[in-house]
């Protein structure tokens, strides 16, 4: 089984987000980056598949900048087998990754590769959009699953538990299959020194993201970007009648 995951260059979520001073977009001048947390999981996941011998292959993508190079190398030091990196100009206005863009640049790239899984992260922490994974299920005409928190392969059926409101849903699919995984599927693992250097003599693939032939719509664009106001310190109060008086006459959010 050939597993196929794709990892998103993001800023650290360490990192505390500064706003540029014209509003334009977030400060990503001298900021730690690192692969999406969710992509992480998606990807421990392939690397956990692979260890275990259900697959045989592992490749992991992304589409970004030059920099992006460097989330790659460390996804490789986690256990991919091979890389591929589509390099991007955000500056160019037909390279503006939009999901749609993305997931019809994942279709090209099933296409070529042929896997019989995508695993994705449920969404990025920079645009929160939650829509590649179902937006590469419709191009391709594959099952999909998202939420994922337990995977499992089962006489050629691939057996996902997703989280839903009421609890948890299982679900048995055919293969090839799209997924996108939850934050209770596994715990990622610490790249070591060895498979760091290792990771150096793995095959990373560098092309412009312009020979998949895909280009962007531009079916949106920023318009601004502003920090959220800082919230007013709360109080204490000593009884529930006070707590009951200020709801009413201070805050007016009881009758």
């Amino acid at each position: 089984m050939k597993l196929l995951v794709a990892v998103k260059r993001v800023v650290d979520f360490n990192v505390k987000i500064r706003v540029k001073s014209d509003g334009s977009d977030v400060e990503l001048a001298n900021v730690k980056m690192g692969i999406n947390p969710f992509c992480e999981i998606a990807l421990e996941e392939g690397v956990r598949l692979r260890e275990a011998g259900i697959a045989s292959e592992l490749v992991v993508v992304s589409f970004g900048p030059e920099a992006a190079a460097e989330q790659l190398r460390h996804a490789l030091a986690l256990g991919a087998d091979r890389a591929l990196h589509y390099v991007t100009d955000k500056s160019t206005a037909e390279e503006q990754l939009t999901p749609l863009t993305v997931a019809r640049a994942l279709q090209r790239l099933c296409e070529q590769e042929q896997p019989d899984l995508v695993l994705l992260g449920k969404q990025s922490i920079d645009s929160d959009n939650n829509q590649v994974g179902q937006m590469l299920s419709a191009l391709t005409d594959w099952p999909l699953a998202t939420f994922a928190s337990v995977l499992r392969l089962s006489d050629g059926e691939l057996q996902v538990t997703r989280e839903i409101d009421g609890g948890l849903e299982t679900l048995g699919m055919a293969l090839p299959a799209v997924v996108t995984v939850d934050l209770r599927l596994n715990e990622p693992r610490f790249a070591s020194l060895p498979n760091i250097m290792k990771a150096k003599r793995k095959p990373l693939e560098s092309q412009p993201f312009s020979t998949l032939g895909v280009i962007a719509s531009g079916q949106s664009r920023l318009l601004g970007v502003m920090a959220p106001p800082v919230r007013s310190a709360g109080i204490r109060v000593g009884s529930v009648d006070e707590l009951l008086d200020k709801l009413r006459y201070e805050a007016k959010v009881l009758p």
